[in-house]
């Protein structure tokens, strides 16, 4: 069987969501997947992130990264999606490229995908768990499968806890509060393993 193909699909306007990526994406090649971090595209006009410098750096420091698109979630069997909170919500950059889908929800390519979410905010209960719980709804109208973390690993407790997918609080210098790299890793792993599961289930 091939190895399971995972994309990381997020936004970031700090950087956090970046670094939660990479360390996925570290977590799921650990696992054996083959992996593609995608960022979603800007919506935000030039002159409002010229206006914050963490914004600013961030667009820069991921200006390779390549952007996500409907034929990459098609390659994928299985998607990590890692986004801040917007009023319990994902950002509307992540919202549009989740609606700009339909083409391929509407051929069934959507169907039995495993998915996985993670964000962060300001606050530990800024949101958080209701942004996670709005994309997974999403998830359901794609027919994908949905793998939360669960509490399947002790790490996730000096993560937080977080059963829906690993958050993290951000402080006001966007320095991330809580140490969640290793519940990001185990979270990625996880997805991986679902992913298998379901592949060889499909053979």
């Amino acid at each position: 069987m091939s190895n399971v193909k995972l994309a990381v699909v997020f936004y970031s306007m700090s950087g956090t969501n970046y670094q939660m990526a990479k360390w996925a994406e570290e977590g799921a090649k650990e696992a054996g997947a083959e992996v593609k971090v995608l960022k979603v595209e800007e919506l935000a006009p030039q002159s409002v992130i010229d206006g914050n410098e963490a914004w600013k750096a961030t667009v820069e420091a991921t200006k390779d990264v390549p952007a996500a698109t409907s034929d990459d979630l098609e390659w994928a069997d299985a998607i990590i999606f890692s986004s801040p909170t917007r009023f319990g919500n994902v950002p509307s950059q992540m919202k549009q490229f989740l609606d700009i889908q339909g083409g391929i929800w509407a051929s069934g390519k959507t169907v039995n995908k495993v998915v996985s979410a993670m964000t962060s905010a300001q606050n530990p209960h800024g949101g958080q768990e209701a942004t996670l719980l709005s994309l997974y709804t999403s998830m359901m109208h794609w027919g994908a499968i949905i793998a939360a973390p669960g509490y399947t690993d002790p790490v996730l407790f000096g993560a937080g806890g977080n059963p829906y997918g690993t958050s993290v609080s951000v402080d006001q210098d966007g320095k991330m509060v809580e140490d969640v790299e290793g519940a990001v890793k185990h979270q990625a792993k996880r997805t991986v393993n679902v992913a298998e599961w379901v592949k060889k289930g499909n053979q």
